[in-house]
């Protein structure tokens, strides 16, 4: 029936959809790394959680080229295979106001 939402597998965390960037990925951005402001509020983010509860990974992309490259942004992996459309990409700590610029690399999937 159309109101049952998909099941998300076991073990599977449910991730949400693209947003406006994250208040604390849109200040480090304007004030450490001297970003357009006009330019990076006008950007979206995609998160995905940590072991820590206030804290999150956080990938920014901009809607427009990712449309332009005819990709669909539905949550934190579907940037997994598109790595150029990052513009920036953290860990944020809501609790601690902690910004750290990372590089997440997509694991291979192992061959055991």
């Amino acid at each position: 029936m159309f109101w049952k939402r998909k099941e998300t597998k076991e073990g599977e965390v449910k991730l949400p959809g693209p947003r406006g960037i994250p208040d604390l990925a849109g200040r480090h951005m304007v004030v450490e790394e001297q970003k357009d402001p006009n330019w990076v509020w006008n950007l979206k983010g995609v998160v995905r959680p940590t072991e820590k509860k206030k804290a999150f990974y956080c990938r920014v992309f901009s809607e427009a080229q990712a449309q332009q490259a005819g990709v669909k942004v539905k949550d934190w992996t579907s940037l997994d295979d598109h790595s150029s459309l990052i513009l920036w990409e953290g860990y944020l700590d809501t609790e601690t106001n902690t910004v750290r610029r990372e590089k997440f690399i997509k694991r291979p999937l192992s061959s055991d």
